[in-house]
């Protein structure tokens, strides 16, 4: 409080008491703004909210009514969806037409499978009488060599033979193959000795007891031989 010279402490009091009246009614005032404003805040929050929640219910009361109505059937025929009698007649046509191409394409079907079938039989009776056809000489000179009393004629009769069959496999596409000395190969030959030599290398053949035979890659028999070290 600020003491006034000259004044009484009467006048003083009074002066003070009204100072503090003043304060209190500016602090009053400034708590009644901010109550102001800050129900102003709650009641736009409010009106937010509220808005919100009608939006909402208008939304769900629409989606409850679009529910609620029933859709057409779209299932219902028209007279426009109703063939006439032409035109029925006519896919009745169409349908027998393709019965009949049906019936004709399995008919060829099963004539194609039947003649493939005959042509395999075919090819693979050609060929064996291919073959026979070049060993019936081979039968008919070792008939030959039977009937021979002389040594010497029976031993060039077999080295006739003998000579022929090369040639006749020679034809056919036939390779015969393992001789003593070759190195050892387990695609195409068959061990079924073994020996210790000094005198030959690792995996050499040193008797060949039954030759091979092959066309072209195809093994057709295996030579039987003995291998040493």
């Amino acid at each position: 409080m600020i003491l006034r010279p000259g004044i009484g402490e009467k006048e003083n009091r009074m002066a003070a008491k009204e100072t503090k009246n003043t304060k209190s009614t500016a602090k009053d005032k400034n708590w009644e703004k901010i109550r102001a404003e800050a129900d102003g805040a709650d009641k736009e929050t409010v009106a937010k909210h509220g808005s919100e929640k009608s939006e909402k219910a208008e939304k769900t009361d629409k989606h409850r009514a679009h529910k609620t109505e029933l859709p057409e059937d779209k299932n219902e025929g028209t007279d426009e969806d109703v063939p006439s009698p032409e035109e029925a007649k006519k896919t009745a046509k169409e349908l027998e037409e393709l019965g009949d191409k049906y019936l004709h394409v399995v008919a060829e079907y099963d004539n194609y499978r039947r003649r493939a079938q005959k042509e395999r039989e075919s090819v693979y009776a050609d060929a064996y009488a291919d073959a026979l056809k070049e060993i019936l000489p081979i039968a008919d000179n070792i008939e030959r060599a039977a009937t021979y009393t002389d040594g010497e004629k029976v031993l060039e009769g077999v080295q006739m033979v003998l000579k022929q069959v090369g040639t006749t496999l020679e034809k056919l596409g036939v390779e015969a193959f393992g001789e003593e000395g070759e190195t050892f190969n387990p695609n195409i030959h068959n061990a079924v000795m073994h020996e210790e030599n000094p005198d030959v290398g690792e995996n050499v053949i040193t008797a060949v007891f039954q030759k091979g035979y092959k066309k072209g890659d195809r093994i057709i028999r295996f030579a039987m031989v003995r291998v040493a070290n």
